[in-house]
Protein backbone atom coordinates (compact mmCIF):
# COMPACT_ATOMS: atom_id res chain seq x y z
CA UNK A 1 0.00 0.00 0.00
CA UNK A 2 1.39 3.58 -0.69
CA UNK A 3 1.29 5.69 1.80
CA UNK A 4 1.59 9.25 1.99
CA UNK A 5 4.62 11.08 3.88
CA UNK A 6 2.30 12.63 6.48
CA UNK A 7 1.02 9.30 7.56
CA UNK A 8 4.33 7.91 7.71
CA UNK A 9 5.06 8.85 11.47
CA UNK A 10 1.65 7.30 12.32
CA UNK A 11 2.79 4.23 10.47
CA UNK A 12 5.45 4.14 12.44
CA UNK A 13 4.21 4.59 15.78
CA UNK A 14 1.31 1.62 14.99
CA UNK A 15 3.83 -0.38 14.49
CA UNK A 16 3.09 -4.38 15.63
CA UNK A 17 5.92 -7.02 15.86
CA UNK A 18 5.64 -10.58 16.61
CA UNK A 19 8.05 -12.74 19.02
CA UNK A 20 10.52 -13.40 16.15
CA UNK A 21 10.68 -9.66 15.00
CA UNK A 22 11.33 -8.23 18.59
CA UNK A 23 13.74 -10.57 19.11
CA UNK A 24 15.77 -9.49 15.59
CA UNK A 25 14.90 -6.02 17.00
CA UNK A 26 16.69 -6.46 20.28
CA UNK A 27 19.76 -8.40 18.26
CA UNK A 28 20.43 -5.79 15.52
CA UNK A 29 20.28 -2.91 18.62
CA UNK A 30 22.59 -4.68 20.78
CA UNK A 31 24.92 -6.11 17.25
CA UNK A 32 24.84 -3.33 14.98
CA UNK A 33 24.04 -0.38 16.89
CA UNK A 34 25.98 -1.33 20.13
CA UNK A 35 23.50 -0.89 22.81
CA UNK A 36 24.49 -3.63 25.15
CA UNK A 37 21.65 -6.05 26.17
CA UNK A 38 22.69 -4.91 29.96
CA UNK A 39 21.54 -1.14 28.81
CA UNK A 40 18.74 -2.26 27.19
CA UNK A 41 17.51 -4.13 30.48
CA UNK A 42 18.27 -1.07 32.51
CA UNK A 43 16.31 1.10 30.03
CA UNK A 44 13.49 -1.62 30.66
CA UNK A 45 13.41 -1.31 34.00
CA UNK A 46 13.32 2.59 34.40
CA UNK A 47 10.67 3.11 32.58
CA UNK A 48 8.50 0.46 34.28
CA UNK A 49 9.61 2.70 37.43
CA UNK A 50 8.47 5.56 35.76
CA UNK A 51 4.97 4.31 35.41
CA UNK A 52 4.95 3.43 38.61
CA UNK A 53 6.35 6.48 40.07
CA UNK A 54 3.12 8.62 38.21
CA UNK A 55 0.00 5.81 39.30
CA UNK A 56 1.48 4.85 42.30
CA UNK A 57 3.65 7.50 43.91
CA UNK A 58 2.72 6.58 47.46
CA UNK A 59 3.61 2.74 47.02
CA UNK A 60 4.95 1.15 50.02
CA UNK A 61 5.20 -2.47 49.63
CA UNK A 62 5.45 -4.73 46.19
CA UNK A 63 6.00 -8.25 44.88
CA UNK A 64 7.67 -8.97 42.22
CA UNK A 65 7.63 -12.58 40.20
CA UNK A 66 10.55 -13.23 38.11
CA UNK A 67 11.22 -16.16 35.71
CA UNK A 68 14.31 -17.37 34.88
CA UNK A 69 15.11 -15.36 31.57
CA UNK A 70 15.20 -11.74 30.70
CA UNK A 71 12.24 -10.82 31.63
CA UNK A 72 12.56 -11.75 34.81
CA UNK A 73 16.09 -9.48 34.95
CA UNK A 74 13.56 -6.72 34.12
CA UNK A 75 11.46 -7.35 36.71
CA UNK A 76 14.67 -7.34 39.02
CA UNK A 77 15.72 -4.20 37.96
CA UNK A 78 12.73 -2.56 38.72
CA UNK A 79 13.41 -4.29 42.00
CA UNK A 80 16.30 -2.17 42.90
CA UNK A 81 15.08 1.03 41.21
CA UNK A 82 12.09 0.25 44.17
CA UNK A 83 14.51 -0.59 46.89
CA UNK A 84 16.44 2.63 46.23
CA UNK A 85 12.83 4.17 46.86
CA UNK A 86 12.00 2.88 50.26
CA UNK A 87 9.95 0.59 49.23
CA UNK A 88 9.63 -3.11 51.27
CA UNK A 89 10.08 -5.65 47.89
CA UNK A 90 10.08 -9.03 47.82
CA UNK A 91 11.05 -11.62 44.56
CA UNK A 92 9.65 -14.59 44.13
CA UNK A 93 11.61 -16.38 41.53
CA UNK A 94 10.52 -19.15 39.49
CA UNK A 95 13.40 -21.52 39.55
CA UNK A 96 16.85 -21.47 41.36
CA UNK A 97 19.23 -18.01 41.50
CA UNK A 98 22.57 -20.15 39.99
CA UNK A 99 20.05 -20.62 37.14
CA UNK A 100 20.12 -17.32 35.98
CA UNK A 101 22.30 -16.33 33.34
CA UNK A 102 24.00 -12.80 31.48
CA UNK A 103 21.95 -9.83 31.97
CA UNK A 104 19.64 -11.50 34.49
CA UNK A 105 22.25 -12.96 36.64
CA UNK A 106 23.80 -9.18 36.68
CA UNK A 107 20.68 -7.59 37.61
CA UNK A 108 19.79 -10.66 40.64
CA UNK A 109 23.44 -10.09 42.05
CA UNK A 110 23.16 -6.27 42.32
CA UNK A 111 19.10 -6.80 43.54
CA UNK A 112 20.74 -8.85 45.94
CA UNK A 113 24.04 -6.56 46.93
CA UNK A 114 21.29 -3.82 48.02
CA UNK A 115 19.59 -6.10 50.49
CA UNK A 116 17.03 -7.38 48.65
CA UNK A 117 14.93 -10.48 49.55
CA UNK A 118 14.81 -13.68 46.88
CA UNK A 119 12.29 -16.23 47.49
CA UNK A 120 12.82 -19.15 45.63
CA UNK A 121 9.82 -21.02 43.91
CA UNK A 122 10.59 -24.52 43.22
CA UNK A 123 8.05 -26.71 44.81
CA UNK A 124 4.36 -26.73 45.13
CA UNK A 125 4.83 -27.14 48.85
CA UNK A 126 6.65 -23.46 49.12
CA UNK A 127 3.25 -21.65 47.49
CA UNK A 128 1.80 -20.68 51.09
CA UNK A 129 4.79 -18.42 51.30
CA UNK A 130 3.54 -16.75 47.89
CA UNK A 131 0.00 -16.53 50.02
CA UNK A 132 1.27 -14.82 53.27
CA UNK A 133 3.18 -12.32 51.65
CA UNK A 134 0.06 -11.47 48.65
CA UNK A 135 -2.45 -10.61 51.24
CA UNK A 136 -0.21 -7.54 52.28
CA UNK A 137 0.93 -6.30 49.55
CA UNK A 138 0.01 -3.26 47.89
CA UNK A 139 1.30 -4.26 44.55
CA UNK A 140 1.81 -7.38 42.09
CA UNK A 141 4.77 -7.35 39.41
CA UNK A 142 4.73 -9.65 36.93
CA UNK A 143 7.77 -10.39 34.93
CA UNK A 144 7.42 -14.46 34.77
CA UNK A 145 7.40 -14.72 30.94
CA UNK A 146 7.84 -12.39 28.09
CA UNK A 147 7.78 -12.50 24.76
CA UNK A 148 9.35 -15.94 24.23
CA UNK A 149 6.54 -17.98 25.46
CA UNK A 150 5.59 -20.11 23.00
CA UNK A 151 4.32 -23.68 25.16
CA UNK A 152 2.14 -24.31 27.55
CA UNK A 153 2.36 -23.11 30.88
CA UNK A 154 2.24 -25.95 33.10
CA UNK A 155 3.61 -27.75 36.97
CA UNK A 156 4.41 -24.63 39.44
CA UNK A 157 4.08 -21.81 37.18
CA UNK A 158 0.83 -22.61 36.34
CA UNK A 159 -0.18 -22.34 39.95
CA UNK A 160 1.54 -19.19 40.74
CA UNK A 161 -0.30 -17.50 37.75
CA UNK A 162 -3.66 -18.91 39.15
CA UNK A 163 -2.93 -17.55 43.09
CA UNK A 164 -1.88 -14.07 41.17
CA UNK A 165 -5.04 -14.08 39.92
CA UNK A 166 -7.10 -15.35 42.80
CA UNK A 167 -5.20 -12.74 45.23
CA UNK A 168 -5.38 -9.83 42.90
CA UNK A 169 -8.91 -10.02 42.62
CA UNK A 170 -10.14 -11.39 45.91
CA UNK A 171 -8.01 -8.38 48.06
CA UNK A 172 -8.18 -6.30 45.32
CA UNK A 173 -4.17 -5.73 44.73
CA UNK A 174 -3.39 -4.23 41.40
CA UNK A 175 -1.33 -6.31 39.12
CA UNK A 176 1.44 -4.72 36.66
CA UNK A 177 2.83 -7.11 33.93
CA UNK A 178 6.54 -6.35 32.51
CA UNK A 179 6.28 -6.52 28.27
CA UNK A 180 3.52 -9.00 28.28
CA UNK A 181 1.34 -10.99 30.54
CA UNK A 182 2.38 -13.59 31.58
CA UNK A 183 1.24 -16.95 29.97
CA UNK A 184 0.18 -14.60 26.51
CA UNK A 185 1.47 -15.51 23.39
CA UNK A 186 2.89 -12.06 21.90
CA UNK A 187 2.97 -13.47 18.14
CA UNK A 188 -1.00 -14.49 18.25
CA UNK A 189 -2.72 -13.60 21.60
CA UNK A 190 -2.99 -17.23 22.73
CA UNK A 191 -3.44 -18.16 25.98
CA UNK A 192 -0.99 -20.80 26.84
CA UNK A 193 -3.02 -22.70 29.53
CA UNK A 194 -3.22 -19.90 31.76
CA UNK A 195 -2.44 -16.08 31.86
CA UNK A 196 -1.78 -13.35 34.66
CA UNK A 197 -5.01 -10.95 34.45
CA UNK A 198 -2.81 -7.62 33.99
CA UNK A 199 -4.18 -4.26 35.10
CA UNK A 200 -1.64 -2.30 33.07
CA UNK A 201 1.20 -3.69 31.39
CA UNK A 202 4.63 -2.03 30.10
CA UNK A 203 6.19 -2.89 27.47
CA UNK A 204 9.10 -1.77 25.45
CA UNK A 205 10.52 -0.70 21.73
CA UNK A 206 7.40 -1.69 20.57
CA UNK A 207 3.73 -2.72 21.35
CA UNK A 208 3.18 -6.62 20.26
CA UNK A 209 0.45 -8.28 17.97
CA UNK A 210 -0.27 -10.59 21.02
CA UNK A 211 -1.50 -7.46 22.95
CA UNK A 212 -4.36 -7.05 20.70
CA UNK A 213 -5.92 -10.14 19.27
CA UNK A 214 -8.05 -11.81 21.61
CA UNK A 215 -8.06 -13.89 24.02
CA UNK A 216 -5.08 -12.35 25.01
CA UNK A 217 -5.96 -8.26 24.81
CA UNK A 218 -8.80 -9.37 27.71
CA UNK A 219 -5.56 -9.83 30.23
CA UNK A 220 -3.16 -6.74 29.25
CA UNK A 221 -5.24 -3.78 30.94
CA UNK A 222 -4.14 -0.25 30.20
CA UNK A 223 -1.05 -0.85 27.87
CA UNK A 224 1.93 1.77 28.01
CA UNK A 225 4.93 1.33 25.67
CA UNK A 226 8.63 2.48 26.70
CA UNK A 227 11.15 3.57 24.27
CA UNK A 228 14.18 1.77 25.16
CA UNK A 229 16.24 3.34 22.22
CA UNK A 230 15.78 0.76 19.52
CA UNK A 231 16.41 2.60 16.02
CA UNK A 232 13.41 2.98 14.05
CA UNK A 233 15.19 1.92 10.93
CA UNK A 234 15.82 -1.28 12.41
CA UNK A 235 11.70 -1.35 12.42
CA UNK A 236 11.19 -0.64 8.20
CA UNK A 237 10.31 -4.56 7.79
CA UNK A 238 7.99 -4.42 10.14
CA UNK A 239 4.50 -5.14 8.16
CA UNK A 240 1.66 -5.64 10.99
CA UNK A 241 -0.29 -2.40 12.04
CA UNK A 242 -2.62 -1.30 14.66
CA UNK A 243 -5.53 1.06 13.03
CA UNK A 244 -6.79 3.28 15.48
CA UNK A 245 -8.26 6.75 15.62
CA UNK A 246 -5.06 8.55 13.91
CA UNK A 247 -4.14 6.26 11.79
CA UNK A 248 -8.16 6.07 10.21
CA UNK A 249 -8.29 9.87 10.15
CA UNK A 250 -4.87 10.16 7.97
CA UNK A 251 -6.06 7.56 5.37
CA UNK A 252 -9.36 10.28 4.51
CA UNK A 253 -9.13 12.22 0.69
CA UNK A 254 -10.36 15.58 1.44
CA UNK A 255 -13.42 16.39 -0.81
CA UNK A 256 -12.96 18.71 -3.43
CA UNK A 257 -15.51 22.05 -3.83
CA UNK A 258 -16.46 21.58 -6.54
CA UNK A 259 -17.08 17.99 -6.83
CA UNK A 260 -20.00 15.99 -8.37
CA UNK A 261 -21.29 12.79 -8.60
CA UNK A 262 -19.12 11.72 -11.23
CA UNK A 263 -16.06 12.16 -9.75
CA UNK A 264 -17.52 10.18 -6.93
CA UNK A 265 -17.94 7.06 -8.98
CA UNK A 266 -20.50 4.74 -9.65
CA UNK A 267 -20.73 1.58 -7.98
CA UNK A 268 -22.60 -1.55 -9.05
CA UNK A 269 -23.63 -4.10 -6.27
CA UNK A 270 -25.21 -7.55 -7.83
CA UNK A 271 -27.16 -8.38 -4.24
CA UNK A 272 -30.77 -10.11 -3.32
CA UNK A 273 -32.73 -13.00 -3.61
CA UNK A 274 -36.07 -14.37 -2.26
CA UNK A 275 -35.98 -13.40 1.52
CA UNK A 276 -32.87 -11.21 1.51
CA UNK A 277 -33.59 -8.12 -0.24
CA UNK A 278 -33.00 -6.43 2.78
CA UNK A 279 -29.00 -7.71 2.53
CA UNK A 280 -28.94 -5.57 -0.76
CA UNK A 281 -30.81 -2.72 0.43
CA UNK A 282 -28.05 -1.73 3.47
CA UNK A 283 -25.09 -2.88 0.94
CA UNK A 284 -26.25 0.08 -1.15
CA UNK A 285 -27.63 2.56 1.03
CA UNK A 286 -23.84 2.11 3.33
CA UNK A 287 -21.89 2.75 -0.30
CA UNK A 288 -24.26 6.31 -0.71
CA UNK A 289 -23.31 7.13 3.40
CA UNK A 290 -20.08 6.12 2.56
CA UNK A 291 -19.64 8.88 -0.91
CA UNK A 292 -20.27 7.12 -3.50
CA UNK A 293 -21.21 9.71 -6.64
CA UNK A 294 -23.74 6.82 -7.45
CA UNK A 295 -24.96 3.47 -6.47
CA UNK A 296 -26.98 0.84 -8.65
CA UNK A 297 -28.33 -2.54 -7.11
CA UNK A 298 -28.23 -5.57 -9.71
CA UNK A 299 -31.24 -7.34 -8.30
CA UNK A 300 -33.23 -10.54 -9.55
CA UNK A 301 -35.84 -8.98 -11.92
CA UNK A 302 -38.53 -10.65 -10.47
CA UNK A 303 -37.91 -8.62 -7.07
CA UNK A 304 -37.38 -5.36 -8.66
CA UNK A 305 -40.87 -4.21 -7.72
CA UNK A 306 -39.85 -5.18 -3.51
CA UNK A 307 -36.94 -2.94 -4.31
CA UNK A 308 -37.75 -0.15 -6.19
CA UNK A 309 -40.14 0.24 -2.92
CA UNK A 310 -37.49 -0.03 -0.34
CA UNK A 311 -34.98 2.58 -1.96
CA UNK A 312 -34.99 5.96 -2.42
CA UNK A 313 -31.02 7.35 -3.85
CA UNK A 314 -30.14 3.82 -4.91
CA UNK A 315 -30.52 2.83 -8.19
CA UNK A 316 -31.59 -0.41 -9.18
CA UNK A 317 -31.52 -2.68 -12.34
CA UNK A 318 -33.71 -5.79 -12.71
CA UNK A 319 -31.20 -9.18 -14.36
CA UNK A 320 -33.19 -12.02 -15.62
CA UNK A 321 -33.66 -14.49 -13.07
CA UNK A 322 -34.61 -18.05 -12.13
CA UNK A 323 -37.85 -19.72 -10.84
CA UNK A 324 -36.93 -19.43 -7.91
CA UNK A 325 -35.91 -15.61 -7.96
CA UNK A 326 -32.36 -15.84 -8.06
CA UNK A 327 -29.47 -15.71 -10.20
CA UNK A 328 -27.93 -18.00 -12.89
CA UNK A 329 -27.03 -18.24 -15.88
CA UNK A 330 -29.75 -16.32 -17.48
CA UNK A 331 -28.81 -13.48 -15.31
CA UNK A 332 -25.08 -13.58 -16.91
CA UNK A 333 -25.49 -10.95 -20.08
CA UNK A 334 -27.44 -8.40 -18.68
CA UNK A 335 -24.64 -8.22 -15.46
CA UNK A 336 -22.07 -8.39 -17.77
CA UNK A 337 -23.61 -5.70 -19.85
CA UNK A 338 -23.73 -3.26 -16.15
CA UNK A 339 -20.51 -4.30 -15.54
CA UNK A 340 -18.68 -2.47 -18.28
CA UNK A 341 -19.94 1.21 -17.09
CA UNK A 342 -19.05 0.82 -13.49
CA UNK A 343 -16.29 1.93 -11.34
CA UNK A 344 -16.26 -0.71 -9.12
CA UNK A 345 -18.53 -4.06 -8.53
CA UNK A 346 -19.78 -5.63 -5.28
CA UNK A 347 -21.27 -9.35 -5.10
CA UNK A 348 -22.98 -11.68 -2.51
CA UNK A 349 -24.91 -9.78 -0.10
CA UNK A 350 -28.21 -12.20 0.13
CA UNK A 351 -27.72 -13.56 -3.82
CA UNK A 352 -28.62 -17.06 -1.74
CA UNK A 353 -27.34 -20.21 -3.35
CA UNK A 354 -29.18 -21.44 -6.52
CA UNK A 355 -28.18 -24.00 -8.60
CA UNK A 356 -26.88 -21.52 -10.93
CA UNK A 357 -25.24 -19.02 -8.64
CA UNK A 358 -21.89 -20.69 -9.02
CA UNK A 359 -21.82 -19.75 -12.72
CA UNK A 360 -23.17 -16.24 -12.52
CA UNK A 361 -20.29 -15.66 -9.20
CA UNK A 362 -17.47 -17.07 -12.20
CA UNK A 363 -18.87 -15.04 -14.93
CA UNK A 364 -18.61 -12.15 -13.20
CA UNK A 365 -15.56 -12.00 -11.34
CA UNK A 366 -13.64 -12.98 -14.69
CA UNK A 367 -15.50 -10.16 -16.77
CA UNK A 368 -14.86 -7.17 -14.36
CA UNK A 369 -12.09 -4.92 -15.04
CA UNK A 370 -13.25 -2.81 -11.98
CA UNK A 371 -12.18 -3.65 -8.20
CA UNK A 372 -14.21 -6.48 -7.08
CA UNK A 373 -15.90 -6.73 -3.56
CA UNK A 374 -16.68 -10.40 -2.90
CA UNK A 375 -19.06 -11.71 0.48
CA UNK A 376 -21.35 -13.33 1.71
CA UNK A 377 -23.29 -16.28 -0.57
CA UNK A 378 -20.40 -15.08 -3.07
CA UNK A 379 -17.95 -16.19 -0.89
CA UNK A 380 -19.88 -19.63 -0.23
CA UNK A 381 -19.49 -19.94 -3.92
CA UNK A 382 -15.91 -18.99 -4.32
CA UNK A 383 -15.32 -21.63 -1.79
CA UNK A 384 -16.77 -24.50 -4.21
CA UNK A 385 -14.54 -23.44 -6.83
CA UNK A 386 -11.60 -21.46 -5.22
CA UNK A 387 -9.39 -21.94 -8.17
CA UNK A 388 -10.69 -19.58 -9.92
CA UNK A 389 -8.77 -16.66 -8.23
CA UNK A 390 -5.93 -17.95 -10.28
CA UNK A 391 -7.98 -16.34 -13.61
CA UNK A 392 -9.20 -12.95 -11.77
CA UNK A 393 -7.29 -9.90 -13.41
CA UNK A 394 -9.25 -7.17 -11.60
CA UNK A 395 -8.62 -6.03 -7.88
CA UNK A 396 -10.31 -8.55 -5.21
CA UNK A 397 -11.18 -7.84 -1.84
CA UNK A 398 -13.05 -10.84 0.08
CA UNK A 399 -14.57 -10.30 3.36
CA UNK A 400 -15.33 -13.69 5.33
CA UNK A 401 -15.99 -14.39 8.85
CA UNK A 402 -14.89 -17.24 10.24
CA UNK A 403 -17.20 -19.69 8.84
CA UNK A 404 -17.01 -18.60 5.62
CA UNK A 405 -13.24 -18.36 5.62
CA UNK A 406 -13.25 -21.99 6.89
CA UNK A 407 -15.16 -22.69 4.08
CA UNK A 408 -12.33 -20.78 1.61
CA UNK A 409 -9.19 -21.77 3.56
CA UNK A 410 -9.97 -25.59 4.35
CA UNK A 411 -9.37 -25.30 8.19
CA UNK A 412 -11.46 -25.29 11.13
CA UNK A 413 -12.70 -22.33 12.84
CA UNK A 414 -10.77 -23.52 15.63
CA UNK A 415 -7.71 -23.29 13.41
CA UNK A 416 -8.43 -19.79 11.74
CA UNK A 417 -8.93 -18.46 15.53
CA UNK A 418 -5.99 -19.26 17.19
CA UNK A 419 -3.85 -17.74 14.11
CA UNK A 420 -6.21 -14.91 12.50
CA UNK A 421 -3.00 -13.35 11.61
CA UNK A 422 -1.03 -15.95 10.24
CA UNK A 423 -3.84 -17.19 8.02
CA UNK A 424 -5.37 -14.18 6.83
CA UNK A 425 -1.94 -13.16 6.07
CA UNK A 426 -0.82 -16.45 4.54
CA UNK A 427 -4.12 -16.45 2.20
CA UNK A 428 -4.11 -12.82 0.85
CA UNK A 429 -0.32 -13.41 -0.63
CA UNK A 430 -1.31 -16.36 -1.81
CA UNK A 431 -4.60 -15.70 -3.74
CA UNK A 432 -3.23 -12.08 -4.48
CA UNK A 433 -5.77 -9.80 -2.92
CA UNK A 434 -7.04 -8.21 0.00
CA UNK A 435 -8.82 -10.10 3.11
CA UNK A 436 -10.62 -8.84 5.65
CA UNK A 437 -11.59 -11.46 7.96
CA UNK A 438 -13.94 -9.95 9.92
CA UNK A 439 -14.82 -10.38 13.98
CA UNK A 440 -13.70 -8.91 17.24
CA UNK A 441 -10.48 -7.22 16.04
CA UNK A 442 -11.30 -7.38 12.59
CA UNK A 443 -7.98 -8.56 10.02
CA UNK A 444 -7.10 -6.68 7.10
CA UNK A 445 -4.18 -8.29 5.06
CA UNK A 446 -2.91 -7.57 1.88
CA UNK A 447 -1.18 -9.46 -0.96
CA UNK A 448 2.44 -8.07 -0.31
CA UNK A 449 2.14 -9.40 3.29
CA UNK A 450 0.96 -5.80 4.90
CA UNK A 451 -1.57 -7.01 7.68
CA UNK A 452 -3.99 -4.19 9.76
CA UNK A 453 -5.61 -5.00 13.15
CA UNK A 454 -8.64 -3.08 13.92
CA UNK A 455 -9.78 -1.43 16.90
CA UNK A 456 -13.03 0.03 16.51
CA UNK A 457 -16.32 -1.79 16.97
CA UNK A 458 -17.78 -3.87 20.36
CA UNK A 459 -20.21 -6.58 20.96
CA UNK A 460 -23.43 -5.18 20.15
CA UNK A 461 -22.61 -5.12 16.29
CA UNK A 462 -23.00 -9.23 16.78
CA UNK A 463 -26.52 -9.01 14.97
CA UNK A 464 -27.23 -10.23 11.46
CA UNK A 465 -26.46 -7.89 8.52
CA UNK A 466 -23.24 -5.84 9.66
CA UNK A 467 -21.44 -7.69 6.79
CA UNK A 468 -23.74 -6.08 4.68
CA UNK A 469 -23.30 -2.78 5.70
CA UNK A 470 -19.13 -3.42 5.54
CA UNK A 471 -19.33 -4.51 2.08
CA UNK A 472 -20.88 -1.22 1.06
CA UNK A 473 -18.53 1.12 2.76
CA UNK A 474 -15.74 -0.75 1.40
CA UNK A 475 -17.28 -0.59 -2.02
CA UNK A 476 -18.21 3.02 -1.37
CA UNK A 477 -14.52 4.01 -0.62
CA UNK A 478 -13.10 1.90 -3.82
CA UNK A 479 -15.68 4.05 -6.07
CA UNK A 480 -13.80 7.34 -4.73
CA UNK A 481 -10.95 5.71 -5.92
CA UNK A 482 -9.15 4.47 -2.49
CA UNK A 483 -6.88 1.71 -3.27
CA UNK A 484 -8.21 -1.56 -2.33
CA UNK A 485 -5.96 -1.84 0.49
CA UNK A 486 -6.50 1.99 1.84
CA UNK A 487 -10.59 1.30 1.03
CA UNK A 488 -10.90 -1.94 3.14
CA UNK A 489 -8.60 -0.68 6.31
CA UNK A 490 -10.36 2.83 6.19
CA UNK A 491 -13.82 1.04 5.68
CA UNK A 492 -13.22 -1.74 8.59
CA UNK A 493 -12.47 1.04 11.06
CA UNK A 494 -15.34 3.32 9.70
CA UNK A 495 -17.91 0.26 9.69
CA UNK A 496 -16.80 -0.23 13.59
CA UNK A 497 -16.77 3.35 14.61
CA UNK A 498 -20.51 4.00 13.56
CA UNK A 499 -20.99 0.94 15.46
CA UNK A 500 -19.40 2.52 18.56
CA UNK A 501 -21.12 5.52 17.83
CA UNK A 502 -24.47 3.07 17.63
CA UNK A 503 -23.50 2.06 21.35
CA UNK A 504 -22.82 5.19 23.19
CA UNK A 505 -26.25 6.22 22.54
CA UNK A 506 -28.24 2.55 22.50
CA UNK A 507 -25.97 0.34 24.92
CA UNK A 508 -24.69 -2.90 23.79
CA UNK A 509 -27.94 -4.95 22.86
CA UNK A 510 -30.28 -4.53 20.21
CA UNK A 511 -28.17 -2.83 17.88
CA UNK A 512 -28.95 -3.27 14.21
CA UNK A 513 -27.04 -2.90 10.69
CA UNK A 514 -29.33 -0.17 10.27
CA UNK A 515 -28.38 1.79 13.53
CA UNK A 516 -24.54 2.32 11.92
CA UNK A 517 -25.74 3.31 8.19
CA UNK A 518 -27.25 6.21 9.30
CA UNK A 519 -23.74 7.24 11.68
CA UNK A 520 -21.74 6.31 8.32
CA UNK A 521 -21.37 10.49 7.60
CA UNK A 522 -20.87 11.20 11.45
CA UNK A 523 -17.36 8.93 11.45
CA UNK A 524 -14.73 11.77 9.96
CA UNK A 525 -16.20 14.67 11.84
CA UNK A 526 -16.34 12.34 15.28
CA UNK A 527 -12.75 11.79 14.80
CA UNK A 528 -11.34 15.50 13.51
CA UNK A 529 -13.37 16.77 16.94
CA UNK A 530 -11.59 13.68 19.09
CA UNK A 531 -8.12 14.04 17.85
CA UNK A 532 -7.70 17.94 17.54
CA UNK A 533 -10.38 18.91 19.72
CA UNK A 534 -12.61 21.53 17.23
CA UNK A 535 -15.40 20.98 14.29
CA UNK A 536 -13.75 20.28 11.30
Amino acid sequence: MVREDSEMDIFWKNQLVDTNQMRELDRRTIEEFGLRGEVLMELAGKGVIQYLEQNFPLLKDAVIFCGKGNNGGDGLVVGRYLLNRKVEVTVFLLGKKNELKGDARLNLERFLKLGGVVIELKKEQELDSVKIYLKDTELIIDAIFGTGLDSEVKGITRKVIEIINEFALDFIIPVISVDIPSGVNASNGQIMGEAVRADATITFGRAKIGHYIYPGTDYVGNLAIIDIGIPSKFTERVNTWLVNEELAYSMFKLRKPDSHKGENGHCLILAGSVGKTGAAVMAGESAMRTGAGLVTLGVPASLNEIFEMKTTEVMTEPIPDDSNQSFNHLSIPKAKELIKEKDVIAIGPGIGQGAGIDEFVQEILLSSKAPIVVDADGLNSLARQIEVLKKIKAPLILTPHPGEMSRLCKMSIAQIQKDRIGVARKFAKEWNLVLVLKGARTIIAGPKGDVFINLSGNEGMASGGMGDVLTGIITGLLSQKYDPLKASVLGTYIHGLAGDLAYEEMGGVGIMAGDLISRIPQVRKWLYKKLFGMEE
